[in-house]
Order: C-alpha cells, then sequence, then structure tokens
C-alpha cells in the first residue's frame, strides 16, 4: 500500500525539514529540503518505478523547504525574543488566535473545578505570542478578536514558533467585536454547559470536554482517572469527533437518499461548522483536511483511501503551521490513524482468519493498533505507561459516538428549544456517566501505569520494547518464555501493589504527599492511626489516596496554611472520608470565596473551625507543633487581591518529631520570611517544607538560617510556572542539603537517622496534567 502512494516520500520530508528546523534552527530545514530535492532528482533519472514519487518530493520538497525556512527563520531572529530574555514590559495590539485553554495548576487564588488563568495564543508584532492572564474578562476572549494588552515578556518554551510569553497585567484593552461566526461558536458552547448542567456534576462537566474541548466545568478527579486508564484523549475535541459528526451527517443524507454531491457537500458543511464549534485544534484541523480529501473523492466519483490523504494532509497543513511537526496532538492523531490504516485491517483479517465474527474483530483490534502506535509518544511525554490503557478504551468505545452525537444536537437545539436540549443531554447523560465508571475503575486498578523514562529517550525505549515484544509473539517457543515471564513478574508486582507493600516506610514522622501543584503534608503521632494534616493539596482524590497509603483514619487537626486553591482543593473530601477533630485556619481569611467553602465543607462535615494564632502550640505522643508565623496580617490586599500577600500571611508551623525539626512554611515569600527573620525566633531545623513549590521568592538568609538537613519540594510536574527554581535548589544544596521532589520522586517520607534525617521515596510520581 505504501509503494502505491507517491506522496509519502514527500509528507516525510516535510514533516522532517520542520521538525529539525524547530529542533536545531532554520539552517537544518534548508539542508534537509536540499537532501530531499537532491534525492528526488536522483531516484527520478534511476528509477522509472519511483518517479512519480520521486517528482512530488522534488516539487513539494523545494517549495515546502522555502516556506519552512523562511518561517522558522523570522521566528528564531523577531526582535521580541531577545526583549523575552531581559524581561521587558511592552504594550501591544494583538489578535485572538485560539479560544483561551484554562490553566488548573492553581495557587493564586483559583476555584476549585475551574480555572486561575487561562493560556491564549495570539499573533500580534509579526508573531506568535501566548498571553498569560486572570481568567477574569480574557477568558471571554474568542478568536479574531483584537485587543491590547499590556504586560512582561517572559521567554518561551523552547522549539516553539512561539516567540515570547506576555505575563498580562490588567484587563483587556479596546477589544473589537469577534466574527460573527466566532460568536455563534461561542454562544453555542456556552448553550451546551447550560443544558449539561441538568446532569450530576461530573457527567456535566465531561460532556462539553467530550464534545469541543471545553473542560472548564470538568472535576479534576475525573480528569486524574482519565490520566491514568489512559482516556485523556476523550477529554480534547480530536479528530475522532469530527469524523463522528461528518459521519452521522453523511449517514443522514444517504438515507434521504440524495447524491454523492449533495452528501459530500453536506457533510463538509458539518466538518466547516464543527472546526469553528470546538476550534482548530491540530487533531481536528488534521481530520478535517483528510476529510476534505475524501469528500471531494467522494463528490468526484473517485473515492480516496485514507493513506494518501493523511499524507497529503501533512503536505497541506505542516508547511502552513510548522509548529505542527513537533506538536503532541497532531502527531498523537497522525500516528493513531496511520496504526487504523496500516495495522488495525491486517489484525483484523487474522482474528476473522480464526472465526471472529467480522465487525467484531475490527472493534478489538482498533484500540490496540492506535494504542501500540502512539505509546511511545504518551511515554515520553508523560514519562508512564498505561498498562489499562487498551482495555478502558475498549469499553469505553462504544458509547463516545452516540454521546458525541446526542450532545452535538444539543448544542443546536439549545438557541431553539431549551427543553429538547435538555432531553438530548439526559439521553446522553448514562454515556458519560458510563465514561467517568470506566475511567475510575481503569485507574484504580492495581499495576494500571508503569513508570517510564520521560522525553525522547524514553519514547524510543518503548519502540524497542514494542518492536522486541512483536518480535517475540512470532516465535513460539519465545511467547512461551515471554509468557513464563509476564506471570512471574504478576506474582512478584501484583501484591506488593495491592497491600502497599514497602510503604509507608516504619517509623515514618512526616510525608509529603505527591498531589501535584500544591501542598499536603501529613506529620505522624504516637498512634500509627492518628496523623496531623498540613493543607490539603489542589484536588479532591489525591490527598486522599496518600493518607490511605498511609494507614491513616483519623485526623486530630486539619491544618490549613492559607486560602489559596492548591491547598485547600481536597479538605471538602478530607471531611468527607475522615473523622477529624477541627480545621485550623490562619488569621488572614481570604479570597473571600475560599474561605467561604471552607465554612461549609466543614458545616456540612459537623467539624468545627479553630482560628490558629501565633504562638499556639498542641501536643500529641511523639509530636509538638508550634505556630511561627504570621506575626502581623495585612490589612489591604491593595492591587494583588489573590497573590502575594495570600501567600506571606501564611501559617508556618514548626514540628518536633523522632526525626527532629520540621519547618512546614507555606507558601511564604520575600516578604513573609523576612518578617521570620526580623522577629528574631529559632528558624533551625532539620528537615524545611521548601516555600511556595520552590519558586525563586526566596531569601537566601532565609534559607541560610533554616539550615535543614533535608528538604522536600512539594510540586507538580510540568507546572507553568517554573517551579522549582534552579536558584532556590542551588542555594539549598551548596548548603549541604539534600532535596527531593514530589514531581520526580512521588511520595516522600521523613525518618529518623542516627546524624540527622533522611528521605525515601515512594518513587511513583503522578502524571503532569494533559
Amino acid at each position: 500500500m505504501i509503494r502505491q502512494t507517491p506522496v509519502i516520500p514527500a509528507a516525510l520530508a516535510v514533516w522532517a525539514m520542520a521538525a529539525a528546523g524547530l529542533l536545531f534552527g532554520w539552517p537544518c530545514a534548508a539542508l534537509i529540503g536540499g537532501c530531499a530535492v537532491a534525492g528526488g532528482v536522483l531516484a527520478a533519472i534511476r528509477s522509472l518505478r519511483w518517479r512519480p514519487a520521486a517528482v512530488l518530493l522534488v516539487l513539494v520538497g523545494a517549495l515546502a523547504a522555502c516556506w519552512i525556512t523562511l518561517v522558522l527563520r523570522d521566528s528564531e531572529s523577531h526582535p521580541l525574543r531577545a526583549e523575552a530574555e531581559h524581561g521587558a514590559v511592552r504594550t501591544l495590539r494583538v489578535e485572538v488566535a485560539d479560544r483561551p485553554h484554562p490553566l488548573r495548576t492553581a495557587g493564586f487564588g483559583g476555584r476549585q473545578g475551574g480555572a486561575d488563568r487561562v493560556a491564549l495564543p495570539v499573533r500580534g508584532a509579526g508573531a506568535d505570542l501566548l498571553v498569560l492572564a486572570p481568567v477574569r474578562h480574557w477568558g471571554e476572549l474568542l478568536p479574531g478578536q483584537l485587543v491590547t494588552v499590556s504586560g512582561r515578556l517572559a521567554p518561551a518554551k523552547p522549539h516553539e514558533l512561539t516567540v515570547a510569553v506576555v505575563q498580562a497585567r490588567g484587563d483587556p484593552a479596546d477589544p473589537t467585536p469577534a466574527p460573527i461566526w466566532q460568536q455563534a461558536a461561542g454562544w453555542l458552547r456556552a448553550g451546551l454547559r447550560q443544558a449539561a448542567t441538568v446532569l450530576p456534576a461530573e457527567p456535566a462537566g465531561l460532556l462539553p470536554g467530550l464534545v469541543v474541548g471545553d473542560t472548564s466545568g470538568l472535576s479534576p478527579r475525573v480528569a486524574e482517572e482519565f490520566a491514568t486508564s489512559g482516556m485523556t484523549h476523550l477529554l480534547a475535541v480530536s479528530g475522532a469527533n469530527l469524523a463522528i459528526v461528518a459521519g452521522a451527517v453523511l449517514f443522514g443524507l444517504r438515507l434521504l437518499g440524495l447524491g454523492p454531491v449533495v452528501c459530500g457537500l453536506g457533510a463538509g458543511l458539518a466538518m466547516a461548522g464543527f472546526v469553528v464549534l470546538a476550534g482548530p485544534q491540530p487533531s481536528v484541523l488534521r481530520a478535517a483536511v483528510m476529510g476534505g480529501i475524501g469528500l471531494l473523492g467522494l463528490v468526484l466519483g473517485r473515492p480516496r483511501s485514507a493513506l494518501p490523504a493523511l499524507a497529503w494532509t501533512v503536505v497541506v497543513l505542516v508547511p502552513l503551521d510548522p509548529g505542527l511537526a513537533l506538536n503532541a496532538g497532531f502527531a498523537l492523531s497522525a500516528l493513531a490513524t496511520g496504526g487504523l490504516v496500516l495495522i488495525a485491517p491486517r489484525w483484523a483479517d487474522r482474528l476473522r482468519a480464526k472465526g471472529v465474527p467480522p465487525g467484531l474483530a475490527e472493534v478489538l483490534v482498533a484500540p490496540l493498533a492506535a494504542h501500540l502506535v502512539t505509546a511511545p509518544v504518551i511515554a515520553g511525554l508523560s514519562g508512564e505507561v498505561s498498562l489499562v490503557a487498551v482495555l478502558a478504551n475498549l469499553v469505553a468505545e462504544p458509547v463516545v459516538a452516540p454521546a458525541t452525537v446526542l450532545s452535538v444536537l444539543a448544542t443546536l437545539a439549545m438557541p431553539v428549544h431549551h427543553g429538547a436540549a435538555e432531553l438530548l443531554v439526559h439521553a446522553a447523560g448514562p454515556e458519560a456517566s458510563w465514561l467517568v465508571l470506566v475511567g475510575r475503575h481503569a485507574a484504580a486498578t492495581p499495576l494500571a501505569t508503569l513508570r517510564w523514562p520521560g522525553g525522547w529517550v524514553g519514547g524510543l525505549v518503548l519502540v524497542a520494547a514494542i518492536g522486541a515484544a512483536v518480535l517475540v509473539v512470532r516465535s513460539p517457543r519465545a511467547r512461551a518464555l515471554a509468557a513464563a515471564v509476564l506471570v512471574g513478574a504478576g506474582v512478584v508486582l501484583l501484591p506488593t501493589r495491592l497491600t502497599g507493600a514497602g510503604w509507608p516506610p516504619t517509623g515514618w514522622s512526616a510525608v509529603a504527599c505527591d498531589v501535584g501543584q500544591g501542598d499536603a503534608l501529613v506529620v505522624a503521632t504516637g498512634d500509627p492511626s492518628r496523623a496531623v494534616l498540613v493543607d490539603t493539596g489542589p484536588d479532591l482524590s489525591a490527598v486522599i489516596g496518600c493518607l490511605r497509603r498511609l494507614g491513616v483514619h483519623r485526623l486530630p487537626l486539619v491544618l490549613i496554611s492559607h486560602l489559596h486553591a492548591d491547598h485547600i482543593g481536597g479538605l471538602a473530601s478530607v471531611l468527607a472520608d475522615y473523622q477529624v477533630g477541627a480545621v485550623g485556619v490562619g488569621p488572614l481569611h481570604e479570597p473571600g470565596w475560599a474561605w467561604q467553602q471552607v465554612n461549609r465543607d466543614a458545616a456540612s462535615a459537623g467539624v468545627p473551625i479553630v482560628d490558629l494564632a501565633l504562638g499556639q502550640r498542641w501536643e500529641w505522643p511523639g509530636l509538638t507543633m508550634e505556630v511561627l508565623a504570621p506575626r502581623e496580617v495585612p490589612s489591604t490586599l491593595g492591587r494583588d487581591p489573590a497573590g502575594t500577600p495570600i501567600n506571606d500571611a501564611s501559617v508556618v508551623v514548626r514540628a518536633s518529631t523522632p526525626a527532629g525539626r520540621v519547618l512546614l512554611s507555606g507558601d511564604v515569600e520575600l516578604s513573609g520570611q523576612a518578617a521570620l527573620l526580623a522577629s528574631g525566633q529559632d528558624l533551625s531545623a532539620e528537615v524545611l517544607k521548601v516555600p511556595h513549590h520552590g519558586s525563586r521568592y526566596s531569601l537566601p538568609r532565609f534559607l541560610e538560617r533554616v539550615h535543614p538537613s533535608v528538604a522536600v519540594v512539594s510540586v507538580g510536574a510540568g507546572n507553568t510556572f517554573g517551579h522549582p527554581s534552579p536558584l532556590v535548589l542551588d542555594a539549598l544544596t551548596r548548603g549541604g542539603t539534600t532535596v527531593l521532589r514530589t514531581d520526580q520522586d512521588g511520595d516522600l517520607a521523613v525518618l529518623p537517622g542516627s546524624d540527622h534525617p533522611h528521605l525515601a521515596r515512594r518513587g511513583e510520581p503522578r502524571a503532569p496534567p494533559h
């Protein structure tokens, strides 16, 4: 099939040009383009058989090389890159290029389950930019609007066309109206969110994400479970959604007896409308171009196969946007399509030859083929391999199409008749609930994920492992040996995972839980079933898993260092699942929404709230805790009602444990640390919970005064804040401190040692958000 598709060499060359140019600079793109053209000329001269492919390679290679090289050169040499390196403050007139993407890393007062900030791709000053801004006002912008943004520039991620990140100050200024079709799309998306509220909270948050990629109301617990079970692709609008919608329209038009021209045009309009509704995501664009090529063949009476359509999609899209060459969504979409085209049919043929009914064979092999070819990319991105993804997607897939079709119909019906839209959403409710159930049970399966090296190395290692597995499957003797090895590994590993053998380590004094970008620390008392919890992390599930692994059943005190979302997000689930004596809160009751939420959660559980004050002490067998800060609370939050002043008002506690003194510093920044230093208190501790996830706003004098033997950084993998700061890590290590971090080492336990405490790692860090 590949030999009959002359456009494939040109597609591979185009992808290689763009990828090499992004990774190594625009001269590499020009070099690969020149090599491709030269190779095409040589092949055309020497072989009649490969001449069509060679001619396409020469023509496409030359055009693509010129265009990609120019785009990359302009991006690399853009003056805003240099300004971003120096943190310049600029005011720019920009055009919104895509819908705002919610950032749930929280930590600055964002509401649980919602977004604190948004990442907004824009185009301005002749370059691609990314605006990071508060969700208020910025989250309402639509593609095509012109706005004025003021803020400090910061360097963009390497190997991207984006030349700088703008950290917005204030609201968007002088916005123009969005194009009418974008306004209509925004109105329809809002209608779907409203209609979905008739369902329970978790399915209601899932449906907009499943259909149009709107995850603003998605439960963090569901997002985490989908990531563990390999179902994250269902939360981001993809080519599969577009194919379902276009296929449903095409099927309906054919039932009406309409001809191929009308059917093709109708399905094409449906695809165009869906792209506007869902946004030009890379996987959607890939599917739209492929679908357009297929529909063109239908209209012309010359059906096209999927593989040439996929290749032409690469030839068309990558030169238009060279950044797609290293875009994970585009790569995963293209690889999954290739797997379904090249691998799945062969496997289905073999299953049918062994007696599996037609239809069932295709259903069985499709998720396996797609997962096989995409697993190396996913492993490289997340640092883990899901062992339940194939089965979870096999069980979930049958309900995706009806849920998508019903939700799209509800979206279209909402402006016309609310009752009809809600009826359609009710019909899609069982499917959404089924997806939540599948993700939850799959994520809870022992050995659901396997840690794996991240990055390019991890991806290539998995490619080699898959290749070796294919060779093993072809040999009966090797199959028997591999089966014996797998059974033996299961006998050893499964009981360990089920019983939690080896964790927690005997005699632990404190544990920093891996809850992502947030804080949750457990301090042991003399009773192994009782502990004090300091902060509860950003979501409802992660802290519960940590407490269960530790065997904790009762919490005499849950101490909240301050009321930011990444410290109170799990409070409701802790109060619901555990016996809690009291919730301790500092004197600053801001942000207001968070204080109200804490009061509601505590009142619902019948747990009292106690105010924490400077000098307050508690004692349990084997544990003493004392409040060291805040000494003063700001009377006003000034212009920053959600950030630094609240961090500096964090409750700072020193716990005396069998492992030594543990300083729990909340998120105190420069002002809060300076106040602690000025107080003259003894701040020395053997263990430091590094302030504010290791942010760069830590005073070297503060770290020197504490002078810990070991330090833990509670931080989320892949966070957008740059935590932890290399400057802070270097300062600690230069002082002789051993530093471990939850994003790399998982849960971290503090243990007594002969001379000084030491750290034990559980070693299964949570994957970053997808």
